[in-house]
């Protein structure tokens, strides 16, 4: 038996011809998969936009400080400096001790406090939209698989919520709860819940008619099977995307409570709190306001860039 085989440069499709000892010739055609991984493919797209692997860097800078805020901070968070009080930034040594930027009108570093309240926000932030996805999927899939009565329920529920503007519930509810980071950042999930509730159920709706979940039906899946291991895996892209933007609205949200005094009560170093608490400081430490406020600013802008990457590289429409 001989075999030729043949390969047309730049195609998958490759050419085996074979000669059997009768004399026959067959012929078949092999593919070749080319195609890159999934995820090489989605770093690709991702990589190109610029501003998105800048918030990215940038996110993970703030992750390892906060992580490592025990060993980075010079300083303890709530340690008083009475000989040090309202010190401005320096990054030479001030008497015996070092302020890069500088202390509060309790003498503690404020650096310090900033490397622990990166702890606070960025961790709270994160599972505040944690236990949003999560409900608002399974409530988003109830609703849009079901359709029915169910989907009239969820989504009248909803659109009730979306009627007041998210901060304004987010007060109402904390006043009622008590202040507390606790309650704020519950306060908080309920007011993302239902972004995340009508976008999954519109995802699943748009699925449904598709002829793969039809083949699963006529297969025989159970109806949890259908939602969790059929419809909603090609329903996460556009909730990856709405999770990186709702960490920094909840980021944003948790500081403005913390603002208002709702919402981490101090010593607790978190960066809305730092920032209630310097207001009577503006102009003679300007400094007590500015550093807080630029890390909030810093980390609400990269998750918002990070988002943009995200969609870029996920979303099938923008891929060229």
């Amino acid at each position: 038996m001989t075999e030729i085989t043949s390969k047309t440069d730049g195609e998958n499709p490759q050419m085996t011809t074979e000669q059997t000892d009768s004399g026959a010739v067959v012929a078949s055609t092999e593919v070749v998969n080319n195609y890159p991984h999934p995820i090489v493919e989605f770093w690709q797209y991702f990589r190109a936009n610029k501003g998105a692997v800048f918030g990215l860097v940038v996110l993970v800078l703030l992750v390892l400080m906060a992580i490592f805020a025990p060993l980075l901070a010079p300083h303890p968070p709530n340690e008083q400096y009475r000989d040090a009080l309202l010190m401005p930034p320096a990054w030479a040594e001030q008497g015996s001790m070092l302020y890069p930027l500088g202390t509060d009108d309790l003498g503690r570093d404020l650096l310090s406090r900033i490397m622990y309240g990166a702890q606070v926000s960025l961790t709270t932030g994160s599972m505040v939209v944690v236990l949003a996805v999560s409900f608002g999927i399974l409530l988003g899939l109830l609703a849009g698989y079901f359709r029915g009565l169910v989907d009239i329920v969820i989504t009248r529920l909803m659109d009730v919520m979306l009627a007041v503007p998210s901060l304004l519930s987010a007060i109402v509810i904390v006043a009622i709860l008590g202040p507390s980071l606790l309650n704020a950042a519950l306060a908080v999930v309920i007011t993302q819940l239902p972004h995340f509730v009508r976008l999954t159920r519109s995802s699943v709706i748009s699925e449904m008619p598709k002829p793969y979940v039809t083949a699963s039906q006529v297969a025989g899946a159970s109806h949890l099977r259908l939602m969790f291991n059929t419809i909603l895996p090609n329903c996460l892209a556009p909730l990856i995307v709405q999770a990186t933007l709702g960490i920094s609205t909840a980021i944003l949200d948790l500081a403005a409570l913390g603002f208002l005094g709702m919402g981490a009560q101090p010593p607790t170093p978190e960066w809305g709190t730092m920032l209630s608490g310097s207001l009577q400081f503006m102009q003679r430490a300007p400094w007590m306001v500015t550093f807080p406020g630029l890390f909030i600013l810093i980390t609400v802008l990269c998750f918002n860039l990070m988002g943009d990457g995200l969609r870029d590289a996920l979303d099938p429409k923008l891929k060229r």
